[in-house]
C-alpha cells in the first residue's frame, strides 16, 4: 500500500519505520532533514511538503505535537488540503474533539476523508508494532486502511462521529497521568516513612493497588533514575488540559482532573515541558526531602 507519513518525532519515527519494514511504499515528510535522512535510508522516499506528501499518496498519515501542527498540516496553506492525489488523512496524533472535527469539516469540503486514530503505548509500543490504536470516522474507510494501521498495533474502531477517538484517547491519557501521579505520591510518602521503594512497587503489584505505572513505569524509568520512558511532560501537559476542555465543553465533574492537572503543570514549570513525564515524581521528592531510587545490592 502507498502511504504518506508525515512527522517523525518520537513517536512518528518507529511507526513510519513498521510500515516500511512492512513493505509499505512510504512517501515521508519532516520539517527536520536529519530525521527524513534516517527513514529514507531505511527505505522510504523523500517528499519536500505536506502538500506533496498529499500529491503522492492516496492514505496520508501523520504524527504531529499539537492541535495547532496537525490543523495547519492538514488544512493550512501547503498542507494536506492542497495534495491532488490524497484520499484520505489519518491523523495519529492527540488533538482533542474539538480539533479533529474541524480538520473533518474542512477536509471534507475538498473529498478528502479524515480519520481520528490517536495511540497510546508509548515509544515501545511504538516499535514494537503494540499500540492501542483508536479510530473514529467512516467505516469504509476505516476498512480500507485496517491492516496498515494493524502493523503499527491492535486497532479499535470507536465510531464514525468526528472526534470521537479524540474523546477515548484523552480518557486514556487523563487515567495514565491521574495513576503515575498518584502511584508516584504513595511512593514518596512510603520512603519518607523509611520504606523501600522497590519492595513498595512489588507489594502494590501483587495487591489491590497496581497500575500501568507500578508494573512499567516505576521499574522502567524511575527506580532506576533513568526518567527516559519517552513521553515528555509537555505532551501530557497538552492532553490533560484538552481532556479539561472537553469536560467542562460537555458539563461533566472533573474535580480529580483539574487536581491532577495542577501537579502536572507544576512538573513542567519545574522540570521543563521537553523532561521526560516520568519526572513527575521530583517535586513531589523535593517536598518531602527524600529521593526514590533502587537500593543497590
Amino acid at each position: 500500500m502507498q502511504i504518506g507519513f508525515i512527522g517523525l518525532g518520537n513517536m512518528g519515527f518507529p511507526m513510519a519505520v513498521r510500515l516500511v519494514r512492512d513493505n509499505h511504499d512510504v512517501v515521508a515528510f519532516d520539517t527536520r532533514g536529519d530525521a527524513l535522512d534516517r527513514i529514507v535510508a531505511l527505505g522510504a522516499r523523500a517528499a519536500r511538503s505536506a502538500k506533496d506528501v498529499a500529491d503522492r499518496a492516496d492514505t496520508v498519515l501523520a504524527s504531529l505535537p499539537s492541535p495547532a501542527a496537525s490543523l495547519q498540516v492538514a488544512t493550512g496553506a501547503g498542507g494536506v488540503i492542497e495534495g491532488s492525489r490524497v484520499k484520505r488523512y489519518v491523523d495519529l496524533s492527540t488533538v482533542g474533539s474539538r480539533t479533529a472535527t474541524q480538520i473533518h469539516g474542512l477536509l471534507g469540503r475538498r473529498g478528502i476523508a479524515a480519520i481520528d486514530s490517536p495511540v497510546s503505548g508509548g515509544v515501545g509500543g511504538a516499535q514494537n508494532g503494540s499500540l492501542a490504536l483508536m479510530v473514529s470516522g467512516p467505516r469504509d474507510e476505516f476498512d480500507v486502511i485496517r491492516t496498515a494501521l494493524e502493523t503499527l498495533g491492535k486497532p479499535f474502531y470507536v465510531g464514525d462521529r468526528p472526534g470521537s477517538a479524540q474523546t477515548m484517547k484523552l480518557a486514556n491519557n487523563m487515567l495514565a497521568a491521574n495513576v503515575l501521579a498518584a502511584t508516584a505520591e504513595v511512593v514518596v510518602m512510603g520512603v519518607k516513612a523509611g520504606l523501600d521503594p522497590e519492595v513498595m512497587i512489588d507489594v502494590l503489584n501483587a495487591g489491590s493497588g497496581g497500575t500501568s505505572a507500578s508494573r512499567d513505569k516505576f521499574p522502567r524509568a524511575i527506580l532506576p533514575r533513568t526518567f527516559d520512558y519517552g513521553f515528555a511532560t509537555g505532551l501530557m501537559v497538552k492532553d490533560v488540559r484538552l481532556y479539561l476542555e472537553e469536560a467542562h465543553a460537555l458539563g461533566v465533574p472533573a474535580q480529580i482532573a483539574t487536581t491532577i492537572g495542577r501537579l502536572w503543570e507544576a512538573c513542567a514549570r519545574d522540570e521543563g515541558p521537553d523532561s521526560d513525564f516520568t519526572t513527575v515524581i521530583k517535586p513531589l521528592e523535593r517536598a518531602a526531602g527524600v529521593r526514590v531510587a533502587r537500593r543497590p545490592g
